[in-house]
């Protein structure tokens, strides 16, 4: 094999791969969605649970979450973004979005959920606002086509 032809090969693999990478983060979900809608719903309490932020902050599973400072209600830009850049990889992971594990691990296993999430059922069913709110984002909702729907 020539010189020539394994660098052509080569150059054509890294453009074939760099196109894929841009492809798939132009379809990455929404990042103002995500701070406004999603990210706060780890910081929400709910009835009978700890706050996903209880046991995700600095974990060592798939939804590793940034810790809180001390004092603080939310998450800076830049932890806000490295929440962001975590869940959107456990999105990006799945072929269909709504099977993703951030959906699919805490839901009732009635709903369809995982057998065991060791923070409870987080959500009974996919009814419930917050599941469809993370489920929307997933599909790649974002805050203006929000607004069109009103």
């Amino acid at each position: 094999m020539s010189v020539r032809l394994v660098v052509t090969a080569a150059v054509s693999a890294l453009a074939l791969a760099t196109a894929s990478l841009v492809s798939h983060a132009a379809d990455a979900p929404d990042f103002e969605y995500f701070k406004a809608k999603v990210q706060p719903i780890f910081l929400t309490k709910r009835p009978g649970h700890a706050r996903c932020v209880m046991c995700h902050a600095e974990a060592n599973n798939m939804l590793r979450l940034q810790k809180l400072p001390e004092g603080q209600t939310t998450w800076s830009e830049e932890d806000t973004r490295k929440n962001y850049e975590t869940v959107v990889k456990i999105v990006q992971a799945a072929d269909d979005p709504l099977k993703s594990k951030i959906l699919i691990h805490p839901l009732a296993p009635e709903a369809g959920g995982d057998a065991f999430h060791s923070g409870g059922r987080q959500f009974a069913n996919k009814n419930d606002p917050y599941w469809k709110t993370i489920a929307a984002w997933a599909q790649g909702a974002t805050l203006s086509s929000e607004k069109k729907k009103k």
